[in-house]
């Protein structure tokens, strides 16, 4: 069943670069008593998510800190290595945004936004989504129709629900 506003998120372990490498950390550590925008997306380094999609939460990063976000994390179906390069090559990093990989896709299915396109490639990777959570809980989701549109998930317009 797909996640809903008002439904609280699944326990997962997602995975980033630390200091002394490769780390797991739980979204519950993540959302526990916390404001977090997470957002998913198909891929590292593929051309919407890096042209439009990680863009819009750079630029809109310290709005929703003023509007009282703990944290904005980017999501997506890959290593920690490769969420870390992509972080630090947009500049995500550097401005702000926890980049998270969902190595096995626990996290993106559990929220059902799976896809698979094998045709390019993509097998169980995440649609394109964004989400305010609050204390675990689902406030407000936006799914995108397709994987190359970046419009209802974008940063600009999760801010302009809040």
């Amino acid at each position: 069943m797909a996640t809903s506003p008002g439904d609280t998120l699944s326990e997962a372990t997602l995975y980033r670069m630390g200091a002394d490498g490769p780390e797991s950390v739980t979204l519950s550590s993540l959302t526990k008593g916390r404001k977090v925008v997470i957002f998913g997306l198909p891929g590292a380094f593929t051309g919407t998510c890096t042209t439009a999609h990680v863009p819009s939460f750079m630029r809109t990063r310290d709005q929703f800190a003023a509007n009282g976000v703990d944290e904005v994390i980017c999501i997506s179906v890959n290593d920690p290595f490769v969420m870390s390069a992509w972080g630090d090559s947009t500049g995500a990093t550097a401005a702000g945004v926890m980049m998270l990989g969902d190595s096995t896709a626990e996290f993106t299915k559990s929220i059902s936004m799976e896809f698979s396109a094998p045709l390019v490639g993509l097998i169980d990777r995440s649609k394109r989504f964004s989400m305010l959570v609050d204390n675990g809980v689902v406030t407000i989701l936006n799914e995108e129709g397709s994987p190359g549109e970046c419009e209802i998930s974008a940063g600009e317009t999760l801010l302009g629900q809040m």
